[in-house]
């Protein structure tokens, strides 16, 4: 199939063909007149490239499961090199997740503080006839 085609099919640009050749994590065989062309293997190997993308890969962590994919297993990560590159993206994710908590954390305590404070001030300035008037309402929440 000729490079539009398998764009099409693999949900990407010609362009983004283009620049996975030049990166090598794509070949293209040429036909006598100079056009690309690609097979199911291509294919297979864009859908891989395709699917570690979502999960939030960088082009150049695809690289082991593509190699593993063109030495002729059935699977991208059945590989050795790909199984580590799993390992890594998953303690690179645990790490996030640890980080996201602790955040979390603190803009609940935050929030908890800064509920107290305004219930304070609405208290404070109910409690003085002719005081200021509340410059903000509490949300019922």
């Amino acid at each position: 199939m000729r490079i539009g085609e398998l764009a099409a099919r693999a949900g990407t640009t010609t362009r983004t063909l283009r620049y996975y050749e030049s990166r090598g994590l794509l070949a293209a065989r040429r036909t006598g007149n100079g056009y690309r062309t690609y097979d199911e293997d291509d294919l297979r190997l864009l859908r891989q490239i395709k699917t570690l993308q979502d999960f939030g890969f960088d082009l150049e962590e695809t690289r082991p499961f593509v190699d593993c994919l063109r030495a002729g297993h059935s699977a991208g990560d059945t590989c050795p090199a790909s199984l580590a590159v799993y390992r890594r993206k998953l303690a690179e994710l645990d790490a996030l997740i640890d980080e996201l908590g602790s955040v979390r954390a603190q803009v609940g305590a935050e929030l908890a503080r800064a509920e107290v404070k305004a219930r304070a001030e609405v208290m404070a300035t109910a409690e003085v006839p002719g005081g200021p008037e509340p410059r903000c309402e509490l949300s019922p929440e």
